[in-house]
């Protein structure tokens, strides 16, 4: 089949109404070893998760970033953010990639495997490149969480520049960033189980 399917465009998109996101009630930020033992507990209990990190933005040229400074992982329930500058949050954030039976799915995890792999010390295990599978279903260009979510599901993800080119470094998080932060891998576990039906 050589039909290329076509993505939404930004203005189509912006038509659409609302993809529901995740409130605080719904999101745990986890910082110490303590909670991110408890988050573990949870999350060990679902076979995929979404999944996506954050890296404080570089703005000088040849500056290297020394993320991610925060994990993301949610089931259809809740999802956690994890901050890495804890050793031993850092520490089961590491076992969790390395758990070999559960789906972690996302958008554009190049980047996010090498700096993982550079800053825990583990190969991620059960990564899922959502982009992939669009490209296999024969969309011909990548998706990204705004083009997934508008096509199976006819709505819109709404994404705050402002929070993504943030401080992820910060050992205190803003809520706006802990909203986008949790409904990026949210929004990736949804597309998900939408596509594995």
């Amino acid at each position: 089949m050589n039909t290329r399917l076509p993505t939404p465009d930004k203005d189509a998109i912006a038509l659409l109404p609302p993809f529901e996101r995740l409130g605080l009630e719904r999101i745990t930020l986890v910082s110490t070893g303590a909670q991110a033992q408890n988050a573990s507990l949870q999350l060990l209990q679902a076979t995929a998760w979404g999944f996506d990190t954050e890296s404080k933005p570089t703005f000088k040229v040849g500056e290297q970033s020394d993320g991610p400074h925060i994990l993301q992982l949610s089931t259809a329930q809740r999802a956690w953010v994890f901050q890495l500058h804890e050793p031993e949050c850092r520490a089961v954030a590491a076992q969790l990639l390395a758990h070999a039976g559960i789906v972690k799915a996302g958008f554009g995890l190049g980047d996010d495997r090498k700096r993982i792999i550079h800053k825990l010390g583990i190969e991620p295990q059960g990564i899922l490149e959502l982009n992939t599978v669009f490209h296999q279903r024969g969309y011909r260009k990548d998706m990204g969480v705004k083009g997934a979510v508008a096509v199976l599901f006819n709505q819109r993800f709404i994404k705050s520049k402002k929070a993504a080119t943030s401080n992820w470094a910060n050992a205190r998080l803003s809520e706006a960033q802990l909203v986008y932060a949790a409904n990026d891998a949210y929004a990736a576990l949804r597309v998900w189980e939408a596509l594995a039906v």
